[in-house]
């Protein structure tokens, strides 16, 4: 893909990722509005999130499986040798966003599925704000593929779970 001359001059490390790193932003930011408009009804918020998840699980959608590799790849990533990480500090978790629960599922002490799909998702979501908030711009978006990657599964996921709960 061929960057146009205005994101050359303003985003300079935007012609820096490759094409799959591209590629998964995009798709991550398509993704995140579906998501935000179906199931959260274009209302974002950690209880929203919370709130979908219960739901799933109240309606016997969810596995204790069902968002198993990303949340590995999330612990992976936020938790080393039983401590948090400095990764998981640029989350940028706020108090509205559930960090008790986001930690207890990162550290393995909460295996509930409605959790679990929660702290996936409350993750997902500060990804979102760190990117379309300007945070990720720091460094220039670098280093996020594996990140986006994982976002991309969970929403795609969880899209899933939201039309098959509602006859889809």
């Amino acid at each position: 893909m061929i960057i146009p001359a205005w994101f050359q001059q303003y985003a300079p490390g935007l012609q820096a990722l490759t094409v799959e790193e591209r590629d998964a932003i995009t798709h991550f930011s398509f993704l995140w509005t579906m998501f935000e408009a179906r199931v959260l009804k274009t209302r974002a918020s950690a209880n929203a999130i919370i709130e979908a998840s219960r739901w799933w699980a109240g309606n016997g959608l969810l596995a204790a499986d069902t968002f198993g590799r990303e949340v590995a790849y999330f612990r992976d990533r936020y938790v080393a040798d039983g401590t948090f990480t400095y990764h998981f500090e640029h989350l940028h978790l706020r108090r509205n966003d559930a960090p008790a629960l986001v930690k207890k599922v990162l550290a393995g002490a909460d295996v509930a599925p409605e959790e679990i799909a929660a702290a996936a998702l409350i993750i997902v979501y500060r990804f979102r704000n760190n990117l379309f908030h300007g945070v990720k711009w720091s460094y220039e978006l670098q280093g996020q593929l594996e990140n986006f990657t994982h976002a991309n599964a969970v929403l795609m996921q969880a899209i899933e779970l939201h039309e098959r709960g509602n006859g889809g």
